[in-house]
Order: C-alpha cells, then structure tokens, then sequence
C-alpha cells in the first residue's frame, strides 16, 4: 500500500485512498470519531476514534452529524430456498407486492398471483423510447427483451417460484448491506423485488472485454432490495481488504462490488499458459470490496458434456482397458 493511502467507509461504500489530511476533513461528512476507517498502521477496519494517528485531528473530533434513513423504494419479500444442486427460490408476497424475473424461470405460482410480461424496465416510471432503451440493454447482456412481474392482487398473501436454469446455488443479496450496486455475470439474475433496477455495465478496459470470460458487457443490480443470482456448482463468498490482490479463473467469477478494480492479466510462464489448462489469461480483483465466485460456470460443464458427446465416446466398452484403447484409436482414424 502507498505511503498515505487511507480509506474509509461512508454510506456504505469504500472511498480512498487518501492522505491522513485529506481524511480528516472528510471525517465530518461521514460520522465523525465512528467512522470506520482503514490505513497504515490499521490492522483491521476501525472506528477513526480509536486511531491514534485520527484522535488529535479536528474531523475525528467532531461530533458526528445526524443520520437520516431514507424509505425504502423496493418492495419487502420473503423467500424461501428449497433443494440442494438443483435449486429453485419460493417468494411469498404480502398483498400488492411485486417481484421482477427472468422470462421463463418462474415454476408454479398460487391463484392469487398476477402475472404480467413488461417491456423495459418495471421499477421505472418511462416513456416508450425509456423503454426501448433498456430493452436494448438487456438484449446486449444476452437477456430477453421482457421481464416478467408476478403481483398479489388479492387480500392475502401468495406464493411464486422461480427454478434455476443448472445445477448451482441461488444465493439471496440485500443490496441496502452492500452499498446499493452490484456488478454480476450476464444471465445471472433470476429475481428481485419491485424496485431493483438491472442495468448494464459496460468494461472500459479492452483485455478485460476481450478474454475476461463476460465480454465487455457484465450486469449492474441497483435499489435497495433483494436481489436473488443463480451461479454454477458451488458459490463462495470472499471479502477483500483494500490492496488484497486475488487472481481467479475468468469464468469463475459470479459478481462483485463496484469498488473492486477487475482486471485481466497474461498467465505467468509460457509453459502455465499453454499447457497450465487454465488459459492464456486470469481474471485479477483488488481490494476493497465483496467478490462471488462460482465452483463449475456453465461453459465448462458445457465443454464436458460436448466433449463426451463426439464420435467414439462413451458406448458399452466404457470403463475397460481395451474399449479406452480402441475409442482412442477410432478418435485418430
């Protein structure tokens, strides 16, 4: 870490680096002494009160200002998740509540339920040419054009379910606790309350478009609501301290916080990226911030099964000595 390069945390987000001076006059704008901040010297994120290097400083000594919450936009559902490899999500909905998903994800649903399939996006308030273009978004993610919304329209609570497309987990995100935005893989959405809004983010970089597995177009979740995202195999959650470095395979990744720089790099070593059998390239995120990862993307359980399915594979001489000689053989002819 650069000499200086101190951060701290305001609304939920990381800011930095900065100087020491610099976040001093910062501190009042955020809470003052219980700011959590994070710097040389700091171990661990602290609140600025208990930071020596902080204490004297005239920000850190002022009191913090008055916090005011602001309503929430999205609308409050329960879930519940069911299965194991094969999951899918069950979204009970009080009476005039609304959740978004992905056209054609939706399992079964209770008579109460109102179905209906919009252009663009639901949680807006749009014309048409509003419409077109986030419909236009969405198809450049891979999407289809619709999202479908599922609303109670009676006077008690109702039930809607959403299955997963492949084996993997459904994991459920409040995006209050992660700061408002996520950044996640195309076709990993499956549902969200009314008021999460699924935008585009496009990659800056051009290595990062090219060979970072997503192309130069990945997902942004924004709202303040649950968000629920489908990934491949197993989903594991990692979170990076500021300058904490991981490298991960492109396709492994699920979603991550804006404030993570993503970026992509040459594998090291001719013979590591030729024969390594994990590419020419690996995806590189730096701290601060929250990153998914998943254990088996769809590309490569895809690769699996069409590599089974050519000529030669498989048949009633599997398993044997001479059936893997003679496919081996017959693969050559």
């Amino acid at each position: 870490m650069a000499a200086g390069g101190w951060y701290y945390v305001r609304d939920g987000r990381t800011v930095g680096p900065l100087s020491e001076e610099e976040l001093a006059r910062a501190l009042p704008a955020a809470q003052g002494p219980h700011t959590l901040v994070w710097g040389p010297g700091v171990a661990e994120w602290t609140e600025a009160r208990h930071v020596p290097a902080l204490s004297a400083s005239p920000g850190a000594g002022a009191p913090p200002p008055p916090r005011t919450v602001s309503p929430r936009r999205a609308d409050e559902i329960d879930y519940e998740l069911f299965g194991d490899d094969m999951q899918f999500v069950e979204v009970t909905l009080d009476p005039g509540e609304t959740v978004i998903a992905e056209a054609g994800t939706m399992m079964y649903m209770t008579h109460g339920i109102q179905m209906q399939t919009v252009f663009g996006d639901p949680s807006k308030q749009q014309g048409l040419f509003g419409k077109l273009v986030d419909a236009g978004k969405r198809v450049l993610t891979g999407e289809s054009l619709f999202l479908t919304t599922f609303t109670a329209g009676g006077q008690e609570r109702e039930r809607v379910s959403f299955a997963a497309p492949y084996p993997g987990k459904i994991i459920p995100l409040r995006l209050d606790e992660l700061g408002g935005e996520l950044i996640c893989q195309k076709e990993a959405f499956l549902c969200a309350a009314r008021g999460v809004q699924v935008g585009i983010a496009f990659q800056k970089k051009i290595l990062t478009g090219l060979f970072g597995g997503e192309g130069f177009i990945l997902q942004r979740l924004t709202g303040d609501g649950l968000a629920l995202l489908h990934a491949g195999g197993t989903i594991h959650r990692l979170d990076l301290p500021a300058g904490r470095t991981l490298r991960v395979d492109t396709g492994c990744l699920v979603a991550f916080q804006p404030g993570v720089d993503y970026d992509i790099q040459l594998q090291r070593g001719i013979k590591n990226a030729i024969f390594g059998g994990e590419g020419l390239f690996l995806a590189t995120l730096r701290g601060p911030g929250t990153v998914w990862l998943q254990s088996l993307p769809f590309t490569r359980l895809a690769g699996r099964i069409l590599a089974n399915l050519r000529p030669g594979k498989g048949g009633k001489d599997e398993g044997s000595l001479l059936g893997g000689l003679a496919n081996l053989f017959e693969s050559r002819g």
